[in-house]
């Protein structure tokens, strides 16, 4: 594999995994909680941001080819399952808190 496909499954994996580790909406907004929907929107601004270095990668190799909607999905697809284990961990294994009755 050629090093900047590499690269951009690193950078793929790691802004899948962002909207659920950092705590602030885009990396700047302070929030109490942050809920799916903002997460959900990241995940979307950030698919865009991989797919548009995905596409200057490509341009600077050889010449960028046509995508029909069957990529989309494949990829839409792809990045959410990078997205998981943030997901569940943010989701899965989040601590509860326990509250305990005195009988």
């Amino acid at each position: 594999m050629q090093s900047s496909v590499i690269v951009l499954l690193v950078l793929a994996i790691i802004a899948a995994n962002l909207p659920f580790i950092l705590p602030r909406v885009g990396g700047f907004m302070a929030v109490k909680h942050k809920h799916f929907g903002w997460q959900l929107l990241e995940l979307v601004v950030l698919y865009l941001l991989i797919g548009l270095l995905a596409r200057f990668l490509e341009g600077r190799q050889m010449p960028v080819h046509a995508q029909n909607w069957q990529f989309y999905v494949t990829t839409i697809a792809l990045f959410a399952v990078f997205a998981f284990p943030g997901f569940a961990g943010c989701y899965f294994w989040k601590k509860r808190r326990v509250t305990s009755r005195k009988v």
